[in-house]
């Protein structure tokens, strides 16, 4: 039995026109499997599909931010036809890169294909900012793009991210983006 000392607090669900931001659950686990098996979403987050089980890990380690750091990845489903179109949230992911991160919150996100170039990235990540600055204490927040993605490169700075550092994560440059509350 579960102990309710280290119960999940609940995990608030954050609605825009069009998208639902909410905890995952483990019904989410098979659309989840789908989008990050496939390669034009993996591409710039290592390049590989990535297994059922490292997609379990990725939904328990997005709850867990949720209890240890009073924030979290969400689960995004479209309004309209409540399918599960993606993830996006605020994480300490305790990322081993050159130079060293420190420790701002990291915003992050990830979508389907079929939500690819509708305005969805941009609309959950503001919702979720918006979120974020009124809810935690971070004064700044960061997020890590590969070069090449040059639409993630777009919703970071349509959403007040401005580029100030390269770093080395796994082998591979990223750019360090990061947003001041507020921005």
């Amino acid at each position: 039995m579960a102990d309710p000392a280290v119960a999940t607090p609940p995990i608030p669900v954050v609605e825009t026109a069009r998208l639902r931001l909410r905890g995952h659950v483990p019904g989410d686990l098979d659309a989840a499997t789908a989008m990050w098996a496939d390669r034009a979403v993996t591409r710039f987050t290592g390049n590989r599909a990535f297994t059922r089980e490292e997609t379990w890990a990725r939904l328990l380690r997005y709850t867990g931010n949720w209890c240890w750091f009073g924030y979290g990845f969400w689960a995004v489903e479209e309004i309209e036809t409540n399918a599960y179109v993606g993830q996006l949230g605020i994480a300490e992911f305790a990322r081993e890169t050159t130079p060293p991160l420190g420790d701002l919150p990291e915003v992050g996100w990830s979508f389907v294909v079929a939500a690819h170039g509708r305005g969805f990235a941009s609309e959950g990540v503001r919702a979720a900012l918006a979120w974020a600055d009124a809810n935690i204490a971070a004064a700044r927040t960061m997020c890590l793009i590969d070069p090449a993605n040059v639409a993630s490169i777009r919703v970071a700075r349509r959403c007040g991210f401005v580029e100030v550092a390269p770093v080395v994560y796994k082998g591979s440059r990223s750019l360090r983006f990061e947003r001041q509350r507020g921005a």
